[in-house]
């Protein structure tokens, strides 16, 4: 039997998950000992951050071969803007900050280079490229938002933010985009592939660093 596309992604970046549930910024999230500036900041920068992913889902629908996807990944830019929109200002408010306030705040090392990087792939690189290097931020939010769920925390901001990301409406979404990557991952060359691979990595890889970035406070060091 032919190894799906989503099992040897995953593959890849298993223990990139594992390292993001033992990080402390999740940890401190179900024992409710993570501090609300680190919060903040990561919701702060995952404004900024929301910005460029609609702007990189945007280029996965220009690259579409069939109306479905194109339709799939236009909406997904939309509901990215109003996630930004929406339940941030919610979490905002309740660590004292206002949407304005925050999309003045600079934004930090990690975030310009990971949005960076999803934009140059998906601008520059083939359809299966862009829809690779785009999927870890669907899947491994899936998958952290489950582990959270599991275990809860004592407060209930940061209980918001797990629902959001726990439920069977993202879950959903979420098979959506695994669905498409397996049909073009089988439909790819085997260097085509292994780019999807390679993204897919990378991108795993910055979505442990906006963690542990936003744990840091991560500033720009000069």
């Amino acid at each position: 039997m032919t190894e799906r596309t989503r099992d040897a992604l995953w593959g890849d970046a298993a223990e990139i998950y594992r390292r993001i549930c033992a990080h402390p910024f999740i940890t401190g999230l179900t024992d409710g000992s993570l501090g609300r500036d680190r919060f903040r900041h990561y919701i702060v920068q995952d404004a900024h951050y929301l910005r460029g992913y609609a702007r990189a889902l945007a280029f996965c629908a220009a690259k579409a071969p069939n109306e479905a996807d194109l339709v799939m990944f236009t909406e997904h830019a939309g509901a990215a803007i109003t996630a930004e929109r929406d339940l941030h200002a919610e979490l905002l408010a309740g660590l004292g900050c206002t949407a304005d306030e925050a999309a003045a705040l600079p934004i930090a090392p990690a975030t310009q280079a990971y949005t960076g990087y999803l934009l140059a792939i998906t601008a520059s690189g083939s359809y299966a490229e862009a829809v690779s290097a785009v999927l870890p931020c669907y899947w491994v939010y899936a998958r952290v938002g489950e582990y959270l769920q599991r275990h809860g925390s004592p407060d209930p901001l940061y209980q918001r933010w797990i629902d959001a990301y726990a439920g069977p409406q993202f879950q959903a979404v979420v098979d959506a985009v695994l669905d498409v990557a397996d049909r073009v991952g089988a439909a790819a060359s085997a260097s085509d592939r292994e780019l999807m691979r390679r993204h897919f990595h990378t991108a795993a890889r910055y979505e442990w660093m906006f963690w542990d970035g936003a744990y840091r406070l991560e500033d720009w060091p000069v």
